[in-house]
């Protein structure tokens, strides 16, 4: 029987080493994992990775974790903004790496990850201090860069709902940078607001299919206790 389900977000990152490379879901605050960040704190790996829209807001989330000096190199597109400064105090201080990379690359990069893709080339950044050093390739009369995919050892990303199998659908604005880091992690790890039973997802809903997914978490399990719980209905059992 196929079951991805984990009983808490602290057992879903446990295997996260440090070094490791981890791509985080979320456009600014929308669609953060933000349970299983905090699990991923708590955890303790440290020298990580970040591959991420931004570089945190506030004081939760991506930039607790930044705060918590967990985090080696951010690889993002928008560093800063008024609320950006866990990340503006580490950078200055050296604390952290940053790769700069255009929004429109960045989810192509990722894409080109999770379509087996050996590279790309985009028109996104020619001329620029971003093309410094890359390789560039006239087209038809116009001037591409080529860029390389972005993998990942580990996906966190934020699902409205999810199966056992992994299967995922999301929630408007929420959905942004899931699905592509779920084709371009090794392992991916989603947090759900609610599991449902087999069935109990709409097949033309789903965004994400479950054979991108390796962990699923209810996030009703990720607060204080760390126990996973489920919908009563599929608390229940299955057959299949």
């Amino acid at each position: 029987m196929i079951d991805k389900s984990q009983s808490s977000c602290a057992t879903a990152v446990a295997d996260i080493t440090d070094g490791a490379t981890v791509m985080i879901g979320g456009f600014g605050t929308a669609g953060m994992p933000d349970e299983l960040i905090q699990a991923l704190i708590d955890h303790g790996a440290r020298e990580l990775t970040i591959i991420n829209n931004n570089a945190g807001n506030g004081d939760t989330g991506l930039a607790a974790l930044i705060a918590n000096k967990r985090v080696r190199k951010v690889v993002c597109s928008f560093p800063r903004q008024s609320d950006s400064w866990h990340f503006d105090a580490a950078y200055q201080a050296s604390e952290i790496e940053l790769e700069l990379v255009p929004q429109g690359n960045l989810a192509a990069r990722i894409h080109a990850a999770g379509s087996g893709l050996g590279a790309i080339f985009t028109p996104t950044g020619y001329g620029t201090q971003l093309a410094q050093g890359k390789e560039t390739r006239e087209i038809n009369g116009r001037h591409y860069v080529l860029e390389y995919p972005i993998h990942a050892d580990f996906a966190l990303i934020k699902a409205h709902r999810g199966d056992r199998w992994g299967n995922l659908v999301y929630r408007k604005a929420a959905r942004n940078f899931g699905p592509l880091m779920a084709m371009a992690a090794r392992c991916t790890i989603a947090q759900v607001g609610e599991l449902v039973p087999l069935g109990g997802l709409d097949p033309e809903a789903v965004v994400t299919p479950g054979i991108f997914v390796q962990r699923v978490v209810a996030i009703g399990g990720c607060g204080p206790d760390g126990a996973a719980r489920t919908t009563a209905a599929a608390a229940q059992g299955e057959d299949q």
